[in-house]
């Protein structure tokens, strides 16, 4: 298989296998005018095998977002043919509006021009607990 080079945008790399449709979901990149590869399961000599989106324009992307799903991931910013910086990520302290509490009772069931804050409780279990409630994030709960 050959994915060819991007000129400008980012390659999000080091993805653990079957994380990078969610981080692709959780980025819209669905949404987007310009040409997005994902590709799965591809071999790697770091990790066996990995994940990798490449995404073929300069945009704004919420690094929270992928190092939530997954903070092994690195971030390569791509300009003229050249990998101009390499961003590591690390599991965000806080989470605004990224995820939706699922506790019916939270005040951001019935307030939603609230903002959805979470904090990271757990750092080695990566549990983060809602700001107002301090219900227990599920993985999946993201906002639309």
């Amino acid at each position: 298989m050959n994915i060819d080079t991007i000129k400008d945008g980012y390659v999000i790399d080091h993805i653990t296998p079957g994380n990078a449709i969610k981080i692709y979901r959780l980025l819209n990149l669905d949404k987007l005018d310009c040409q997005v590869a994902l590709i799965t399961n591809a071999k790697s000599k770091k990790m066996k095998t990995k994940d990798l989106i490449k995404i073929g324009k300069l945009i704004d992307i919420n690094l929270d977002k992928i190092a939530y799903i997954d903070p092994k991931a690195t971030v390569n910013i791509v300009k003229e043919d050249k990998i101009i910086e390499k961003k590591k990520l690390k599991l965000p302290e806080t989470l605004v509006n990224v995820c939706k509490c699922n506790n019916p009772r939270c005040i951001t069931s019935t307030e939603r021009n609230l903002n959805q804050i979470f904090n990271l409780t757990n750092k080695k279990e990566q549990i983060y607990r809602c700001h107002y409630c301090e219900s227990t994030l599920e993985k999946d709960h993201f906002i639309d």
